[in-house]
């Protein structure tokens, strides 16, 4: 199918077409933010590039022109929990759409061949190995297509955080089939992504579209781990801000993954470890269980995340640093997928930052591959320091200004403190020379604290000048002193794992006294309950949360019923709208948000008939 053929579809009231798709099928009534251009561009038969942030609408932007354009969508996505998802939800839209992955048998494959070769099917989800057999390539050449997708198209960059060798071989899309448009969609990608991107994929001519990277539902907060401990502090968040939520936990370790899931499941929680070392019969009943059960915690590796559309996933934390701020912002994007509230919790030491720099230098990649690694930890560093506002340097590193700062997180709703560390940098730097730069940070807080125990008695360094010039400081100050000077970069963890503290050169000029440094002093803490970013009471008062929770009830059984998970029948934020506006006729659900004609046609007089349940309120 030629291009001009396909403009000349688009121009006979393509975008018009596309306004009913949005309303009739999906049930939403306006387009968002770039949202109607990207259509609009695909429609037509043109390239695009499109990023935009999780939970900012990306799939519409395929999905609608793939029902539009004559022919068979195909989405390119490496991550089969999406695939499902997106499958079942399609599915109660009244879409035909199915997906084509590892995980069907022979039979099943062959049996969707077929439909495919009928043209019985709208739009089809892909794996890029299995796009890229040449099977699947035969097929789809004999095949009217609309459009392809290529959905976390980031991962095509080895600079990357998520680098799939497979995506550098779909520039072969280009060459194959040179009349289908292609939209190429990412939630992120800093600028050298993007020309990665589009020199990669053969996207010289797309149109380019970049939404705000700004999820301004989600709070930031990030601090050390401090004397409390990280686990502590996990729990008193949980505790009090999601005491009934669903959310996401991510550790660095299988291990930690472990123990954590353990220790919250005996304070009470329901708490599920997940990472790439459990069998996956294993791994699926969990994330099974995620998506169709309401409040329960993942505790996950980052092997877990990816391509899960559970919309009101209430936050993530983070008891580790991730690997960089492109990895920060994904992860943390999978709260508040619905646009309500949601929490970024990070709890971080400076064990993390000696063990993600030794990392890096172990690594088989290239000095040049190092020395991005090396920058992009230096950012997310920087982040963790700031005494500012967060979201406004998050956007920068993306390349968004953001003018006035946010009001939405921690250094924000309650600013730390700077002052002057110096002569604690000199005492702190002093103890790594005098000791050799042999020890990592508890040894020499020990020795600057006095403490003569058998390790230092027996070191000899109960004599050192250094020894116990430190006692007018806590323990908790000092950790903090040489986590900022390690981030600061005038210490840094040796290559070989031993957790050893060495000096660099940016040492000197404080040690000499020519340059001053600063410490960031943390706000202390208060057991004030800050405003909660929880679920109904987020969204609906107290004369509606009655009708409210009877809905949700009425969602969990046609759910289950259906065997689905809870939000694939319909979000919180429809069950909202429900009980604020109290549709009384199915003309009236066709208001609502999400609903369309499909789920309007399967759960219409269920979803009226508890509502007349309950009376108006003036």
């Amino acid at each position: 199918m030629a291009r001009s053929a396909t403009r000349r579809t688009a121009d006979n009231g393509g975008i018009e077409r596309a306004r009913e798709v949005l309303a009739d099928v999906f049930g939403y009534r306006d387009f968002r933010s770039h949202q109607a251009d990207i259509i609009a561009t695909v429609i037509a038969g043109d390239d695009a590039l499109a990023l935009m942030p999780t939970g900012g609408g990306k799939s519409l932007c395929y999905q609608i022109p793939a029902l539009v354009r004559p022919g068979l969508g195909v989405v390119v996505s490496p991550l089969i929990a999406l695939m499902q998802d997106q499958v079942e939800a399609l599915t109660q839209a009244g879409v035909k759409a199915a997906f084509l992955n590892s995980t069907l048998d022979f039979r099943e494959m062959v049996a969707l061949e077929a439909r495919i070769g009928k043209g019985d099917l709208d739009i089809l989800y892909v794996s890029p190995e299995r796009l890229l057999q040449d099977r699947t390539l035969a097929l789809l050449a004999r095949t009217d297509l609309a459009l392809f997708a290529l959905d976390e198209a980031h991962c095509v960059s080895q600079w990357g955080h998520d680098f799939r060798p497979e995506y550098r071989q779909l520039k072969v899309l280009a060459e194959r089939f040179p009349s289908v448009p292609r939209i190429a969609l990412t939630a992120t990608a800093d600028e050298r992504t993007r020309e990665e991107i589009v020199a990669e994929l053969r996207l010289g001519e797309a149109r380019r579209f970049i939404a705000s990277f700004d999820r301004p539902n989600i709070r930031y907060t990030i601090s050390d781990a401090g004397s409390m401990g990280a686990r502590e502090r996990l729990w008193r968040f949980i505790e009090t801000e999601h005491a009934e939520d669903a959310g996401i936990v991510y550790c660095l370790s299988r291990k930690s993954v472990e123990e954590t899931a353990a220790w919250l499941s005996d304070k009470g929680r329901t708490a599920l470890a997940y990472h790439a070392g459990l069998e996956t019969r294993v791994r699926s009943k969990v994330l099974d269980r995620f998506r169709q059960e309401s409040g329960v915690i993942v505790v996950a590796t980052i092997a877990f995340g990816m391509g899960i559309d559970k919309p009101d996933v209430r936050f993530v934390a983070h008891l580790n640093l991730p690997k960089s701020i492109e990895a920060y912002y994904q992860e943390t994007g999978r709260a508040g997928r619905d646009g309500l509230p949601a929490n970024a919790w990070l709890a971080y030491g400076l064990q993390d930052l000696i063990q993600l720099s030794q990392w890096i230098a172990q690594s088989e990649g290239s000095e040049a591959y190092k020395q991005v690694q090396r920058q992009k930890l230096a950012a997310l560093i920087g982040l963790c320091e700031l005494p500012s506002c967060r979201r406004q340097s998050l956007l920068a590193y993306f390349g968004e200004r953001r003018t006035e700062p946010c009001g939405n997180c921690d250094n924000c709703l309650n600013p730390p403190q700077t002052t002057d560390g110096t002569v604690l940098a000199q005492k702190a730097l002093s103890a790594v020379y005098r000791t050799g730069q042999r020890f990592g940070a508890t040894y020499l807080i020990d020795v600057l604290l006095g403490r003569a125990n058998d390790r230092v008695a027996r070191s000899g360094h109960d004599k050192l000048p250094v020894f116990g010039i430190g006692k007018d400081t806590d323990e908790a100050t000092w950790k903090g002193v040489f986590r900022q000077l390690t981030a600061a970069g005038q210490l840094t963890g040796d290559d070989d794992g031993y957790g050893t503290l060495l000096l660099t050169d940016a040492a000197r000029p404080i040690l000499r006294g020519e340059e001053k440094f600063l410490v960031r002093i943390a706000p202390k803490e208060t057991k004030t309950k800050t405003k909660r970013a929880g679920k109904s009471a987020a969204i609906v008062n107290d004369a509606d949360r009655p009708l409210f929770e009877d809905l949700r009830n009425l969602r969990r059984d046609l759910a289950a019923k259906a065997k689905l998970p809870p939000y694939i029948v319909c979000s919180d934020v429809t069950l909202a709208e429900l009980a604020i506006f109290r549709p009384a006729d199915e003309a009236a659900l066709h208001g609502i948000t999400g609903l369309g004609n499909s789920k309007i046609g399967r759960y219409g007089a269920a979803l009226l008939a508890t509502i007349a349940k309950h009376p108006r309120h003036s």
